[in-house]
């Protein structure tokens, strides 16, 4: 190509034009604006059904960690008392609670409590049954973790979980079993996810008996 057909090229070629930054922002904050729109929606959207999704969980976990339960009575903390009476919303953190339960014929089972500690990878959540007066368990179930897969997600199998019923609070974390009531035996590659448990089990327990044993001594039922 020529010197002067080149430069006829060019001159006949569109100038071009920078597009001015405020235009740029603009796109951008319109189109943040829009996904975060979008974000709420979909949040507001489905949060009815996630919520009904969790409390159902929760409903046949309470009556897997208390066998035959029945019914139960939610138990909110009101100060260093637990009552019936749910207590006013304070922030977005939702009131503490237990579950008391009863059989068919209305005899009380014991207390579903929920806990949650760090495990080995995040936090462990799980869920116990508790005879308050005499510190044993009714069973125990992991509500969610996300532990270590084909490690620290055993905790979730029924040969760890089962340990959990009969057994009685302090528990203790042992590699083997001596036939202490008190014992439960962690899982060899697990041991961190194991005691964890137990930890929260335990912490658990320490907070919640004296607040149950009060109640029950009231004469409440």
């Amino acid at each position: 190509m020529s010197h002067a057909t080149a430069h006829a090229a060019a001159a006949a070629a569109p100038p071009s034009a920078d597009v001015p930054s405020w235009k740029l922002l603009m796109t951008l904050a319109v189109a943040g604006a829009l996904a975060g729109g979008l974000i709420v929606f979909v949040y507001r959207a489905t949060l009815p059904s996630v919520e009904a999704h969790r409390a159902k969980i929760l409903q046949q976990a309470v009556r897997e960690v208390l066998p035959g339960c029945a019914r139960w009575d939610t138990l909110y903390v009101a100060g260093n008392t637990l009552s019936k009476q749910m207590p006013p919303a304070t922030g977005r953190k939702p009131a503490e609670c237990v579950f008391l339960g009863f059989d068919a014929g209305g005899n009380r089972i014991g207390a579903a409590i929920t806990a949650g500690e760090p495990g080995f990878s995040e936090l462990v959540s799980v869920i116990f049954g508790l005879e308050a007066e005499s510190g044993r368990l009714t069973g125990m179930k992991v509500l969610d973790q996300k532990e270590t897969p084909g490690l620290g997600d055993k905790i979730e199998r029924e040969g760890f979980c089962s340990q959990f019923a009969h057994a009685v609070a302090p528990l203790t974390g042992v590699k083997v079993k001596t036939g202490s009531e008190n014992e439960v035996q962690t899982i060899t590659g697990a041991t961190i996810s194991s005691r964890a448990v137990v930890r929260t089990i335990n912490n658990a327990v320490e907070r919640w008996q004296p607040l149950l044993r009060a109640y029950l001594q009231g004469g409440t039922s």
